[in-house]
């Protein structure tokens, strides 16, 4: 894959140990299963990835927008940490529960990633559902990816 491909990003982008989830449903026309695991997308130009992972940590479910950003906000302080830059953390709702969006850069090989990564309580374990793609990425998988995450991904 070229270095404008967000899938070396992403594996190791990830911020937690990662095991593997149910099947990630992804409703956009054109992306595939990447090498036919369910778990992670990649759109047909290979410009952007999605990627479901359970995680073995408890994590809870926020009842509140207080306590979500709350959370959100002691998660923007641990990512920011690390090894990657200008992270924004919100909570967001999913059907009256209160999950967290984060978003941040991440550079690997001299290539700039945006990684949108949401936080999920999936019977009080950690699930996350994250996308990736090159800081300056112009294909409409972009913005399409960035708005499942926002709004639809569950």
């Amino acid at each position: 894959m070229s270095a404008r491909t967000p899938v070396a990003a992403l594996l190791t982008a990830a911020v937690f140990a990662f095991a593997p989830a149910q099947a990630l449903i992804v409703p956009m026309t054109g992306w595939t299963p990447v090498a036919g695991n369910a778990n992670e997308w990649i759109d047909e130009a290979g410009a952007c990835l999605l990627r479901e992972e359970k995680h073995g940590q408890a994590f809870p479910a926020f009842k509140t927008q207080d306590q979500a950003r709350a959370f959100a906000l002691k998660l923007q302080s641990k990512l920011s940490a690390r090894k990657v830059r200008e992270v924004v953390t919100q909570p967001v709702d999913r059907a009256g529960a209160w999950s967290i969006l984060a978003s941040y850069s991440y550079e690997q090989g001299g290539v700039t990633y945006r990684i949108s990564q949401l936080y999920l309580s999936d019977s009080g374990i950690l699930r996350t559902v994250t996308g990736s793609s090159a800081e300056f990425e112009g294909s409409p998988c972009v913005n399409a990816m960035r708005e499942f995450l926002r709004y639809l991904a569950d």
